[in-house]
């Protein structure tokens, strides 16, 4: 029995994008492998390979009520590889998985463009970007329609390592997760996932709040951040804890962002706070870090709120989770209680 009078008691706060583990503090090139900064075009690649469980981040997590959390590669590449969504508490990140593969990383804009050309190589312009996406998709759609026609026709087909990964995609079981920032990128993004009719989310979406009819129209949702973090690229001048709430009143399914470790991920609540602060307000800000984070990641049939017959993952605060002074008295996972702050 814990109790939990005049506390605040909260689904387990969900992080809907982020790199922990996999640019793991303080360890420099031997803990960052994030991007495989060498090759545009890496969708076969398992952010489950990179993830080092051992990173102090994780306790970090845990300490501001932090259950689950979306992680995968970086946004160097056209196409990064595949995320997977985890709990926060484990040593062997096979048993902490939710959902394996959870999206598809692509991206757009500045860090491609930066990554290539200082390699005097293809992609060095949006338009290259955009190119070498439908490229892929369009083999990828191809190959998807050989298999299913030669499993209808029981015909021998050979399997493609470098292909396979894109079923789930093209069968809409996962989304594309795009790196957006401009308005340019965010509509190139919805685009391209028109034509090739999959799922989309838009991650980071930086500029939304200037075109937030549009995104309404696509149906895609966003999840928006760091905005706590520096505006130190020409592509995030328009950083603002008020996109959120704009492309919420406009009807924008939205989630919030830190993408650790360029914002710590224990400040995640405080982002929200700063957003619900900026229009969102104090409710919605709840919900872009609990439910509205597990619709955008699919995993609301197991976590996101308090019902039964879901994982029981649980926060409890001595206040508001949002608010800077607020601590986390208890962080419970599958009903397992798995850190407790010890009052001095």
């Amino acid at each position: 029995m814990i109790d939990a009078s005049n506390c605040w008691v909260t689904p387990g706060i969900i992080e809907a994008h982020c790199h922990i583990g996999i640019i793991e503090e303080k360890k420099g090139f031997e803990g960052d492998d994030c991007n495989e900064t060498y090759e545009p075009v890496t969708p076969y690649l398992r952010a489950i390979d990179g993830i080092n469980v051992m990173d102090p981040a994780f306790h970090n997590a845990l300490s501001a009520g932090i259950t689950g959390v979306m992680v995968g590669p970086g946004s160097s590449n056209v196409v990064g590889g595949q995320f997977i969504f985890i709990k926060t508490h484990g040593r062997d990140i096979d048993n902490m998985v939710v959902l394996e593969p959870a999206a598809m990383k692509v991206a757009f804009g500045e860090n491609i463009k930066t990554n290539y050309d200082q390699k005097n190589k293809l992609p060095s312009t949006r338009m290259s970007v955009a190119a070498l996406l439908r490229e892929e998709l369009f083999n990828a759609k191809k190959y998807y329609e050989d298999k299913k026609n030669s499993i209808k026709n029981n015909d021998k087909f050979d399997e493609e390592f470098k292909k396979e990964c894109w079923l789930p995609v093209i069968n809409k079981k996962i989304p594309l997760k795009a790196h957006v920032h401009r308005t340019d990128d965010i509509l190139t993004a919805i685009r391209i996932a028109k034509e090739f009719d999959l799922n989309l989310t838009l991650d980071h979406c930086t500029e939304g709040h200037l075109i937030s009819d549009e995104i309404l129209k696509s149906g895609f949702p966003a999840i928006v951040g760091p905005s706590m973090a520096i505006r130190n690229k020409i592509e995030t001048q328009n950083a603002d804890f008020k996109t959120s709430g704009i492309l919420h009143k406009a009807g924008v399914k939205v989630a919030i962002t830190t993408d650790h470790p360029v914002t710590r991920i224990q400040d995640l609540p405080i982002c929200a706070g700063f957003a619900a602060k900026e229009g969102l307000g104090i409710e919605e800000a709840l919900k872009a870090i609990t439910i509205n984070a597990a619709e955008i990641c699919n995993v609301s049939h197991r976590i996101g709120s308090i019902e039964e017959g879901k994982d029981a993952d649980i926060a409890i605060f001595d206040g508001n989770p949002m608010e800077v002074f607020t601590k986390t008295l208890y962080t419970i996972i599958d009903g397992e209680i798995v850190y407790i702050l010890f009052k001095q």
